[in-house]
């Protein structure tokens, strides 16, 4: 997922970006207004600060929506009910005060993206991860090769999160937060027993890696791509094959 940070402070902007990268993320960093509004991208969400050293944070995402339906997510030390209001009046989707940890941040993206994301995108059939994996969204349906698989409801709920983003590396937290309830609480161990399942059914289509400290990453596998050269046959040696039979000795 590509995402543009609008921040001047360093330190912050340092610190966001660096936790971003770590969790998938493509950064472009810029530290001005107009520098946002020159950027061409493409990039799928903003992260805006209205404290901005050349105009107000606020004019830029006006600026920005009017452009499209780009989603912004304003980052800011202004946490005065009346900016928060007033940012999300003129367009911002979400609004997260300073100070903030990054997983904070990057739960805020993907809620975020899930809202917005077309109705046409999760409608449109099944999503296919390589050669041998499907996922049907709209049917709530998995096939491994062709092959329905019987997944149990929150191993389904668990497939789809992971796979909205593939190779991404998502926290215990976001995923809990996700797939069982947001105001979840106690032992993740079911996150456990639930990834098990997932590589057991799945294996050989899709790997889920365990990142200690933090959560899982799902990856798929690719086939290799089969060696199109092939060794021809030899030949049959012309002389063997019409020579006449002499017979056996004596004959």
């Amino acid at each position: 997922m590509r995402v543009l940070l609008v921040e001047d402070d360093q330190p912050v902007a340092e610190s966001l970006r660096r936790g971003l990268l770590r969790y998938g993320f493509q950064v472009e960093w810029v530290t001005t207004g107009h520098a946002a509004l020159a950027h061409q991208g493409p990039y799928d969400v903003v992260l805006l600060d209205l404290g901005l050293p050349d105009t107000d944070g606020l004019d830029v995402c006006k600026a920005l929506r009017t452009r499209g339906d780009v989603p912004i997510i304003v980052i800011s030390a202004r946490s005065d009910e009346t900016d928060r209001v007033v940012g999300l009046e003129i367009g911002a989707d979400d609004y997260v005060s300073k100070p903030f940890g990054v997983r904070e941040v990057i739960a805020r993206i993907r809620a975020v993206m899930r809202r917005v994301r077309p109705r046409t995108e999760t409608s449109a059939g099944p999503d296919r991860y390589g050669p041998r994996l499907t996922v049907d969204r709209k049917a709530a349906r998995v096939r491994l090769d062709g092959v329905e698989v019987a997944l149990a409801p929150k191993e389904y709920d668990l497939l789809a999160f992971l796979t909205e983003e593939p190779g991404a590396l998502m926290s215990r937290e976001q995923i809990m937060e996700a797939v069982w309830d947001a105001n979840w609480f106690g032992p993740t161990k079911t996150l456990d027993v639930h990834v098990a399942a997932l590589r057991r059914k799945l294996a050989g289509a899709i790997t889920i890696e365990a990142v200690r400290g933090v959560g899982f990453r799902l990856e798929v596998v690719r086939d290799p791509v089969p060696d199109s050269k092939t060794t021809p046959d030899p030949a049959p040696d012309p002389q063997s094959a019409h020579a006449p039979d002499q017979g056996a000795p004596g004959s």
